[in-house]
């Protein structure tokens, strides 16, 4: 099996695909720049590494050119930068507002897009997405800038999903609250845990065509 990972530097990326490694997947997982990050440290020989930045949209079609060759059983897109848990949206400048909508939700769907046709014909396609991402779970406010990226995260792939028909096997995942740079210290859950949820989904999704929002549990959560 062959995962494409975008964003797997660190993280839930990173935890993700060491979990796929572990189960005897073969990954490709990108990083952005040319530090060495914890994927490089990984030293697996079912692991490739490639660059891409995916905000920057010649870097994201260099790499499907260079990729153009394999057919992909997972492709699985990790983005995500947030604002402050308490800062408004009145607080907010325009560009960081930019910010965060264009990585968390436009340059993931973007990336999908030119990515597609590499997909195997009983493929996976999944983002990650948030349990901030509902709107339906919004009662408590905070995250204002994430959960509206996230949300608009899940709105566009919902159409994309329409529009890829019933035959298509399409994701938007919840890790939970994760103790990552992100989720910070408090969060209820290690890394180890989302992923081994996360990838126990991804596999037993296979074959099973229509779009889901799940958490790493695989619970149903609500639009």
């Amino acid at each position: 099996m062959l995962a494409l990972i975008a964003g797997a530097s660190r993280g839930l990326g990173l935890g993700l695909a060491e979990e796929l490694l572990r189960r005897g997947w073969h990954v490709i997982g990108t990083v952005r720049g040319d530090a060495p990050t914890g994927l490089h440290r990984l030293q697996e020989t079912a692991l490739e590494i490639e660059t891409v930045d995916i905000n920057m949209p010649d870097q994201v079609q260099a790499l499907h050119d260079r990729l153009a060759g394999r057919r992909f059983d997972l492709i699985f897109v990790n983005a995500g930068v947030s604002n402050g848990p308490q800062e408004t949206l009145a607080e907010l400048s325009e560009a960081a507002f930019t910010r965060v909508m264009v990585t968390n939700a436009y340059s993931p769907m973007r990336f999908l897009h030119v990515f597609q046709d590499l997909l195997a014909p009983d493929g996976i396609e999944a983002v990650m997405s948030s349990g901030l991402g509902s709107v339906a779970n919004n009662t408590n406010g905070g995250w204002e800038a994430y959960r509206a990226s996230k949300a608009a995260l899940n709105t566009m792939i919902r159409s994309y999903a329409s529009r890829a028909g019933a035959g298509r096997t399409i994701l938007t995942l919840a890790p939970g609250w994760v103790r990552t740079d992100m989720g910070g210290p408090n969060a209820n859950l290690d890394v180890g845990t989302s992923v081994r949820g996360l990838a126990d989904v991804i596999e037993a999704r296979r074959g099973v065509h229509g779009h889901a929002y799940l958490n790493y549990e695989g619970k149903v959560l609500p639009w």
